[in-house]
């Protein structure tokens, strides 16, 4: 059994303040901690010789957890990364089990509250190791934005009432690892105009970037005032041509929802339009400037939002769509697919899940083609509690889409984050981006091999963050990726209500580089 260990938390020393200077990780070890609520007990785990100062967190008691201060953060940081090391003597632990940590974070900012830049992070699970004595490294939060040269204090908790921790016994936290990051570089502008400019969907034409976007008076989907405009850009993004419109429905409005290529390798656009009535338009583009109305499908279930199109060999065209009401509890919610085989003049409705709670409904859904029949698809979560039932969900098919699995994944830093996927095809690397709304707002990045995760969702990597834009929940976000070469491209709008600006950032493919 663990021995009591009576230390007083110590400060950080000169040495890690110099550490701090040079953009090196920051250790906060056991002693450098302290009790911040319930009463985790600060304790040495022994092997043999080998004795860890650790804080024991209990798996059946919650609300335990510690704290700790770093004094100082570089002058050039823009944000922080978290993570944790914690190991376990139990003779229980396995892979069977899994645990679930969460990091608290705030900064001590001279003029306001300490509670002013607090932000509660969000539930992290990973399965326990092969055995006792095993040590895990465990990211908690990729991207803090930080005021730099001001204090940061980190505090840990393990949360046993989650419904994914599944391991009763303690586990031991022996450090913890404060990482100063850079800010993500500034984003292009695609359009900044008075008005809500919102809801991007971006498309490569060969070289050439059509970037499609709605505007209106607010966060609102129906109004007249809204229609879709296009613009296109021939540098990489650096500029645009003028503004064009794509549709503009009296008595309705019209937002993007989805975008892709027909095989002739023509741009198509769905426009959801809503008044009166709610109709799903198929718009088609040679140029990204003229867009022609090509069918408005009659479609039940009728969708919400159908999503980007893509090709799957042998079916044609495929896109998804899902149904319900984003403010039903109950189980009205389904979703599914639409196939064409004559590159979208007419559509299949076929409906994968119906019967869904809003918890349990895949929405906005990103899909790619790997091979051999395999589609895999990342869809939103619409849940709204801070456990990690809030995760994105992953939909799986190995028969061309005819069949599908979903599970939920461990993604779990999402607030109605949309995802969009990028399938690298010479490194077979998945790229899931997707924007963290709320006080994050962050642009994260997870990228994985395809085969690492296909049937193991539970097992994406840690996110990065690519870029920055507004912390105002629903005046940010959506972001819609595409790829030119070994480039991706992504779009998003970011602001504050009533004015947002469509935006774009240009990475580098992952392992690319």
């Amino acid at each position: 059994m663990p021995r009591p260990l009576f230390l007083s938390a110590a400060l950080l020393s000169s040495t890690i303040a110099s550490l701090a200077a040079e953009n090196s990780p920051l250790f906060l070890g056991a002693s450098q901690l302290s009790i911040a609520t319930g009463k985790p007990s600060l304790v040495l785990m022994s092997s043999g010789s080998t004795h860890i100062p650790v804080w024991s967190l209990s798996g059946g008691t919650e609300g335990q957890s510690v704290c700790g201060v770093v004094p100082a953060l570089p002058r050039d940081c823009g944000g922080v990364k978290v993570e944790i090391t914690v190991t376990s003597t139990d003779a229980e632990t396995s892979p069977a089990f899994e645990d679930v940590y969460r990091v608290h974070l705030s900064q001590m900012v001279e003029g306001a509250p300490f509670t002013a830049r607090q932000r509660q992070g969000d539930p992290v699970r990973t399965a326990l190791p092969a055995g006792p004595l095993h040590s895990r490294n465990i990211v908690l939060e990729s991207y803090y934005k930080v005021v730099s040269g001001a204090p940061l204090t980190v505090r840990i908790q393990r949360e046993p009432g989650d419904p994914a921790d599944t391991f009763t016994r303690p586990t031991g936290l022996a450090m913890v690892t404060v990482t100063p990051v850079k800010t993500p570089p500034a984003p292009l502008v695609v359009h900044d105009g008075p008005g809500y400019n919102s809801w991007p969907m971006l498309q490569a034409m060969g070289d050439k970037l059509v970037c499609v976007y709605s505007r209106g008076s607010g966060h609102t989907i129906g109004e007249d005032a809204r229609a879709t405009y296009a613009r296109t850009s021939t540098d990489h993004g650096n500029t645009w041509t003028a503004e064009t419109t794509v549709a503009n429905s009296p008595g309705y409005g019209d937002v993007p929802v989805g975008k892709g290529l027909d095989s002739t390798g023509a741009m198509l656009l769905w426009v959801r339009r809503v008044g009166k009535e709610w109709h799903q338009d198929l718009y088609r583009s040679t140029d990204g400037v003229t867009f022609t109305l090509i069918t408005t499908p009659k479609l039940d279930p009728r969708p919400v939002q159908i999503t980007d199109v893509f090709a799957v060999p042998g079916v044609g065209l495929m896109a998804l769509w899902f149904a319900g009401d984003y403010g039903d509890q109950g189980p009205t919610h389904s979703w599914g697919t639409l196939t064409s085989k004559d590159d979208g003049k007419t559509w299949t409705q076929a409906t994968i899940e119906s019967g869904l709670t809003k918890a349990q409904w895949p929405t906005e859904p990103s899909a790619v083609y790997l091979g051999e029949g395999k589609i895999l698809a990342i869809g939103r979560s619409e849940a709204g509690d801070s456990t990690t039932v809030r995760t994105q969900f992953q939909m799986t098919s190995t028969d061309n889409g005819a069949t599908w699995t979903r599970q939920p994944t461990n993604i779990s830093d999402v607030v109605i984050s949309t995802p969009s996927l990028i399938l690298d095809p010479k490194t077979g690397l998945i790229s899931n981006y997707y924007y963290q709304r709320g006080k994050a707002g962050v642009l994260r990045r997870r990228v994985v091999k395809a085969e690492s995760i296909f049937d193991h969702p539970l097992q994406w990597p840690a996110s990065e963050a690519v870029a920055a834009g507004s912390d105002s929940t629903i005046d940010a976000g959506n972001v819609n990726a595409t790829v030119i070469s070994d480039t991706h491209y992504l779009s998003y709008y970011s602001g504050k209500a009533p004015n947002t600006a469509v935006l774009m950032s240009v990475l580098k493919a992952p392992g690319g580089e």
